[in-house]
């Protein structure tokens, strides 16, 4: 296995700030974001991280944004070192495959998701309610069921904690009907074509998450874009109706940590070394799936 990046340190390079998985530098104009291979659960970074994970996440962030810049804007310049500036070139190993040149926006503060299958706190709340998000949905629904049409059920976006479910009609209130309504619009295109394309590839996008900053006065889609960090996917091959789904993403994880006496508070146990290789391959066979 790959040597694990837990964090970066760029010396004479300015650290905006450190996410869960991310870490993001400040190149005045620009910005420099950095995929680390650092995994949280249940909202807790935990001790060991997943080697290579941080470049799987670029990697398919990378071919996704190609992929959809005819439907919006997106904010990358490269991710290739040869178009960096000559002060990270001595960097070039750590960043390589890693990181992302981007532009500088001003980010709404909405998660923006996309479900075409019903699922995780979806499925949750649907079982309390009958809707999602305020979207009142047919009765009966099965678990992992497909839905008729794929439903935008924006969230705030929480700096610490668990992100807020949040109706369409209060995302207006927030950011106004217009944006909203290009926002949504956006977004659902942006999942109907990449699931159609995952489809081909055998794999169900379940659900997704966006973000979106404003850009010189026009919509512009940033950060991450249908990771196995943002997104759910399963195989096409062992879907079935009813029950919960085998996930590309860090399913292996949580589900370990279920079996442990935690209580989902920092400092989280360390993995042991099958859960992490285990999740790893994961991480690996979808990139390797989606951009063959």
């Amino acid at each position: 296995m790959s040597e694990v990046v837990l964090e970066t340190n760029l010396e004479g390079v300015k650290l905006l700030k450190r996410g869960k998985v991310r870490d993001v530098y400040d190149l005045d104009d620009k910005l420099l974001i950095v995929a680390t291979d650092r995994i949280s659960a249940f909202d807790v970074i935990l001790p060991n991280g997943i080697p290579g994970k941080g470049e799987v996440l670029t990697q398919i962030s990378l071919f996704w944004f190609e992929k959809t810049k005819d439907i919006i804007q997106n904010h990358i310049i490269s991710g290739l070192m040869d178009d960096y500036p000559s002060s990270l070139k001595k960097f070039d190993s750590l960043l390589d495959k890693r990181s992302m040149l981007v532009k500088k926006t001003d980010p709404i503060l909405i998660e923006c998701i996309v479900r075409g299958y019903i699922s995780g706190s979806g499925w949750v709340e649907y079982n309390q309610t009958g809707k999602i998000c305020g979207i009142e949905l047919p009765k009966n629904l099965k678990e992992s069921q497909k839905l008729e049409e794929p439903i935008f059920t924006p969230s705030t976006k929480a700096e610490s904690g668990h992100d807020q479910n949040i109706t369409f009609e209060q995302m207006c209130e927030m950011i106004g009907d217009n944006l909203a309504s290009e926002i949504k619009k956006t977004s659902l295109a942006i999942y109907n074509k990449a699931s159609q394309y995952a489809l081909e590839k055998g794999i169900i996008i379940a659900d997704t998450k966006m973000e979106f900053g404003i850009y010189n006065g026009k919509l512009m889609l940033i950060d991450e874009l249908l990771t196995p960090d943002s997104s759910r996917f399963w195989l096409v091959s062992d879907y079935k109706v009813g029950q919960s789904q085998d996930s590309f993403d860090k399913q292996i994880v949580r589900d370990y940590l279920l079996t442990l006496d935690w209580n989902k508070t920092y400092p989280g146990p360390v993995l042991p070394p099958h859960i992490v290789e285990k999740t790893a391959k994961r991480y690996r066979e979808i990139l390797e799936m989606l951009t063959r």
